[in-house]
């Protein structure tokens, strides 16, 4: 029979896995709707100064999304789960960012992202948690 510590171990090992599961499928969807918005710049006359708001709404719209798969699997905290998927999206995004590029700083759009990244995150995972399985 196992006690109550290991069950609580097994059930928070099993939430770090849905949270990890929900930011994989935010970068992956991440990915595919830039690439299609790409062909769209490439191939139409859309202008490039869409480019900082399109990357906004599809980051937000992916934190979005993946916190509110996880928040269906865990089923309970979902604003503190969302915002933590949020927080580690947009967290890994510009630890990536800063080794790749030159000159990487904190601006205004930054921390725009940053909040928003969380916000929607916090704002999925209580959509996951209510939807019914």
């Amino acid at each position: 029979m196992k006690t109550v510590a290991e069950t609580q171990n097994i059930e928070h090992n099993k939430n770090w896995i849905y949270i990890l599961k929900g930011i994989l499928f935010s970068y992956i969807f991440t990915a595919c709707l830039l690439f299609l918005f790409s062909l769209i710049l490439t191939y139409t006359s859309v202008g490039e100064n869409t480019i900082a708001p399109v990357v906004i709404i599809i980051s937000m719209l992916s934190v979005l999304i993946g916190s509110s798969m996880s928040g269906v699997k865990i089923r309970k905290n979902g604003m503190i789960y969302g915002g933590i998927i949020g927080f580690l999206y947009i967290f890994f995004l510009y630890i990536v960012s800063s080794m790749i590029q030159i000159g990487f700083s904190l601006n205004l759009y930054s921390i725009i992202m940053i909040s928003l990244s969380i916000l929607s995150g916090m704002i999925g995972g209580i959509v996951g948690v209510n939807l019914k399985k």
